[in-house]
């Protein structure tokens, strides 16, 4: 699947979420934050995620990439991402968990 930005990745959360339960695949999203995050402002920059690309094996983003990444993210336009912003966008990303989301969405409208 590609994003806006044209980086590439197999979309794996669905079966992480069947695998792991919610709460389990959150926790691994904010781990994922926590590999990405500078340690000393406490969000994702563009430096922190250039140099930290690569444990999530986009080691070959280009910094055009990166940066349309935290702007597509960038929630607060503080031009980093927190942990809620990261998670937020990497849900966005998933186009399985969002369609699920939306048909999970209906049905709770159409039943209430």
């Amino acid at each position: 699947m590609a994003s806006r930005n044209g980086v590439v990745f197999e979309d794996f959360f669905p079966a992480m979420v069947e695998k792991l339960g919610a709460e389990g695949f959150m926790k691994e999203l904010c781990n994922g934050f926590r590999l990405l995050v500078d340690g000393d402002k406490g969000v994702i920059t563009l430096e922190s995620l250039k140099k930290n690309s690569a444990m999530l094996g986009v080691q070959d983003m280009s910094d055009e990439e990166a940066i349309c990444m935290l702007r597509e993210g960038d929630l607060d336009g503080d031009g980093a991402l927190n942990e809620m912003e990261f998670c937020t966008l990497m849900l966005r990303l998933s186009p399985d968990l969002m369609n699920t989301s939306i048909k999970l969405l209906i049905e709770a409208i159409l039943n209430f």
